[in-house]
């Protein structure tokens, strides 16, 4: 058993599968998958878990050189917004754009990450780095 870090299996793995340029998308346990996009499904109950705590569970194990959120997201759900600012990856650029954009570019992410987070625009996309 691993003692720390992803303890989901489904999820570690596919962390550790991700490429330069790969998308992830950590979305509100409403955001639609598009068909053929795997999802690894972590939504338990209303709330839980929750959007920012798991974002930054998977960006403590992964090179994040950028990412998009929802632009609705700072007027129609502000704590949700300041818990997404505060999960981000300090210096890495976090890119607003709207929600459609957002759906549309999740139509090519390696998988969607489902939480439980009931808040609104509670959608981010991890464009995967490299280390060196």
């Amino acid at each position: 058993m691993k003692a720390a870090g992803l303890l989901h299996a489904e999820l570690s793995r596919l962390v550790a599968s991700l490429g330069h340029g790969d998308t992830l998308v950590v979305g509100d346990a409403g955001l639609p998958a598009p068909p053929g996009v795997p999802v690894v499904d972590l939504a338990i109950a209303p709330g839980l878990p929750r959007q920012a705590a798991v974002l930054a569970a998977i960006v403590a194990e992964l090179v994040v050189e950028h990412g998009f959120a929802n632009a609705e997201q700072p007027g129609a759900a502000p704590d949700a917004s300041a818990a997404l600012e505060a999960a981000w990856p300090q210096g890495v650029p976090l890119e607003r754009i709207d929600h459609d954009a957002l759906k549309q570019r999740s139509r090519s992410a390696r998988a969607i990450v489902r939480t439980g987070e009931f808040t609104p625009y509670a959608n981010v996309i991890l464009v995967a780095g490299v280390p060196f």
